[in-house]
């Protein structure tokens, strides 16, 4: 992790009127890109507040992909079984509202202001005391363990912004810690091997926690363990305790029957797309059961309640299709891992020919390895970018595009929309690839910020 250079305090904040204005008072915060490895100011944070993540029992994931999808998963669950939840999720596809949910709805923008002037009082008194200030990302985590505690919820759902030991979230102490897959991202703050990142997302496993793990590469399984170990939290396996024992591919999504902790889930139809999705919802449920159970083993879950669940489920930006003739397809993988995931996805459960990428990535990423990933599938890609300064340039990233497509299957077109556009209209125009007309779509991917940036533009539900 880098060191911040400097230190210089926002000004003591004035209560918000509006959802623009709270906007504007955390945007001028460090953002999250910008770390500093302490919990200090967090926790200074919260100790003013009352230490309102204790007020709760907390499920903290960590992981490189598959967190938000899993924490969704986890929500529905919970809120069928009649506990109420609170989740946090980051990042945001939209809206910065969305990453506090209470009930599995995100904060309205009046409960969001409510939910910012709570803590805005305090927020000067950490910067003061602190040699640097409260973060865009500090101050949005305190406001959702005081409003999970304003609620108040039976359970939160944390997703970790970055990593684990260092994030924000976890000065709260998971019953239940959840690690998705890990794979490489984020090297500049986490470590450049598997091993590594392991290491750092190890940190939200707590003594006497249960620690529910989706399937590992073996040297990130070996950190994961080890932890578990050295503080005395009981483990449980994806493919040993619990896992997926079938899917089938549908309309819609997928029918899987799930192996959980405590019994056996078929017929269990999810709205989403993908074998990746399904193990998800194998963890999602291992969690549940973890903490219903609190370690012991417990009956079964009444199957008719966890398929209602699962029914339920939505992951926005994740293989979502936000419009038809042509498809358009929004998928928020930014890493090769995440594009991999999708690519056999796409391959599962859609026939679209041709395919075309609208693709935009941040800067720091491994925009090489995530263009391989998709190449498969792509029959064109129109680079761009999306509005924030973190983005790749598009001519900067369709060089890196060229060397693996060809000159011919790249394009480019700095501005999303004129990408959407350019693409939908060559999705349109099958038989320039060979392809019956009528079955091409655009899939527009590479960053959460551009896939939320497009489904502005494209209108997406809510």
């Amino acid at each position: 992790m880098t060191e911040p250079t400097d230190s210089t305090s926002p000004a003591a904040p004035r209560l918000a009127e509006s959802f623009a204005e709270v906007e504007d008072a955390l945007l001028s915060r460090w953002p999250e890109t910008r770390l500093e490895p302490s919990l200090d100011r967090i926790r200074a944070f919260t100790e003013l507040l009352g230490d309102p993540q204790n007020s709760y029992p907390v499920v903290h994931l960590t992981g490189t992909n598959g967190k938000t999808s899993t924490s969704r998963m986890i929500d529905a669950l919970l809120r069928t079984l009649e506990l109420r939840t609170g989740r946090f999720t980051s990042p945001h596809v939209e809206r910065m509202n969305e990453r506090i949910s209470i009930d599995g709805e995100p904060l309205d923008d009046e409960a969001f202001v409510r939910a910012f002037n709570d803590v805005a009082p305090y927020t000067h008194l950490v910067d003061e005391d602190q040699p640097h200030p409260l973060s865009f990302f500090e101050t949005v985590v305190a406001m959702a363990y005081a409003a999970f505690a304003d609620a108040p919820v039976d359970v939160a759902v944390v997703e970790v912004g970055m990593g684990g030991t260092w994030d924000a979230t976890n000065v709260a102490d998971g019953t239940v810690a959840v690690v998705t897959p890990i794979a490489v991202d984020h090297t500049r703050y986490l470590g450049e091997t598997v091993a590594a990142i392991a290491q750092e997302k190890a940190g939200i496993i707590k003594p006497g926690a249960q620690v529910v793990l989706a399937q590992q590469p073996p040297e990130a399984a070996v950190v994961l363990l080890e932890r578990a170990a050295e503080v005395g939290a009981t483990v449980v396996r994806e493919g040993i305790d619990f896992g997926v024992v079938s899917r089938v591919p549908g309309v819609g999504g997928q029918l899987i029957s799930l192996q959980g902790l405590r019994g056996r889930y078929d017929e269990v139809f999810l709205p989403l797309h993908g074998a990746h999705q399904a193990q998800n919802a194998a963890v999602a449920l291992a969690a549940v059961e973890a903490f219903l159970a609190g370690g012991d083993a417990g009956e079964a879950l009444d199957e008719d309640l966890v398929r209602a669940a699962f029914a339920e489920v939505t992951s926005p930006g994740r293989l979502e299709v936000i419009r038809r003739s042509p498809s358009v397809v929004l998928d928020a993988a930014h890493n090769p891992a995440g594009a991999e995931a999708t690519v056999a996805a796409l391959e599962d459960s859609f026939t679209f020919s041709p395919l075309i990428g609208v693709v935009g990535v941040m800067g720091d990423k491994d925009a090489e390895g995530l263009l391989a990933a998709f190449e498969p599938v792509l029959s064109h890609v129109v680079c761009t970018q999306n509005s924030t300064a973190r983005a790749m340039p598009a001519e900067e990233l369709a060089e890196v595009a060229r060397e693996i497509y060809g000159e011919d299957r790249v394009s480019v077109e700095p501005r999303l929309a004129d990408a959407i556009d350019a693409a939908a209209a060559l999705a349109e125009a099958g038989e320039a690839f060979g392809s019956p007309l009528g079955s091409g779509a655009v899939l527009v991917t590479g960053s959460v910020v551009t896939v939320g940036e497009a489904r502005t533009l494209l209108g997406g539900p809510r």
